[in-house]
């Protein structure tokens, strides 16, 4: 760091003669480099979908990132107890050998309980980036979608690390699968709906819905599906071993798991 300023400087002030403007632009630029240096001594931090529960579904790209770093994070209090660990270590034994880093995120609606884990997360996380080491945080289904990663990916960029996404296979992309079933054809339209945020609503749009995270209230979520008039379709657990599916609105348990994904089609 301290050879390249140097470098930059004896570049700048030949170029600047001396001038104030040239001084000026000469701190700008070494502040530029300063910064871009120490970023680079600090580890990335890589959000990596491990898919919906198959591990025959992880990614080729998602097991090298496994393989090819020693801080593996997970959300979850007790790391080995966790479905994300449970699904990548049967396609990457060697996890368990590795440094397994928890990240407790907890299952609430209190934004003041929330604040303070996905803060303490956020700076564990970054005592790791800060040794120069890569951690890669394992999440469910795909990092772009309704990812608990998310929350510490916008604390650790603002704090200033730098992150990289690795997509994995999407719960409801499965569970069409599963079912042997398009999710859209031609020019349909598919709504993707956090169903327990959304009871007030009904399924009144065109095209085909998606709702997930429906456990908790799913009796309520019944009653719209109901409303709805469309054909209904339920996947729990997709890819585990536990999976049931659910064919109409009829056969849906109201004590169905947190990993309950619906598809409800328009009627043809």
């Amino acid at each position: 760091m301290a050879v390249t300023t140097i470098l930059q400087f004896h570049k700048f002030n030949h170029f600047c003669n001396g001038s104030a403007s040239g001084i000026l632009l000469l701190i700008l630029n070494s502040y530029h480099f300063f910064n871009q240096e120490v970023l680079s001594m600090k580890g990335t931090l890589y959000g990596v979908g491990v898919g919906p529960g198959d591990p025959e579904l992880m990614t080729v790209k998602a097991i090298r990132m496994i393989r090819e770093n020693s801080i593996i994070a997970v959300p979850g209090a007790e790391v080995k107890e966790t479905v994300a660990y449970k699904i990548a270590v049967q396609a990457v034994p060697e996890l368990a050998d590795k440094e397994l880093l928890p990240i407790y995120m907890p299952m609430t609606h209190d934004p003041k309980e929330l604040e303070e884990n996905h803060a303490k997360g956020a700076k564990a996380l970054e005592a790791c980036l800060d040794a120069g080491k890569n951690v890669v945080f394992l999440t469910l289904g795909d990092p772009c979608v309704y990812s608990t990663f998310s929350y510490l990916q916008h604390r650790v960029e603002a704090d200033g690390y730098h992150t990289e996404l690795v997509s994995g296979i999407t719960s409801f992309c499965a569970a069409a699968a599963r079912l042997n079933i398009s999710l859209s054809e031609w020019n349909e339209q598919l709504h993707i709906v956090p169903a327990v945020h959304r009871l007030d609503s009904e399924l009144t749009e065109s095209g085909n819905y998606i709702l997930m995270k429906s456990g908790k209230k799913m009796n309520q979520v019944k009653e719209i599906l109901s409303r709805s008039g469309r054909d209904v379709l339920m996947v729990e657990n997709c890819g585990m071993p536990d999976e049931h599916i659910y064919h109409g609105v009829d056969e849906i348990p109201d004590d169905a798991g947190y990993y309950s994904l619906i598809i409800a089609k328009e009627h043809k």
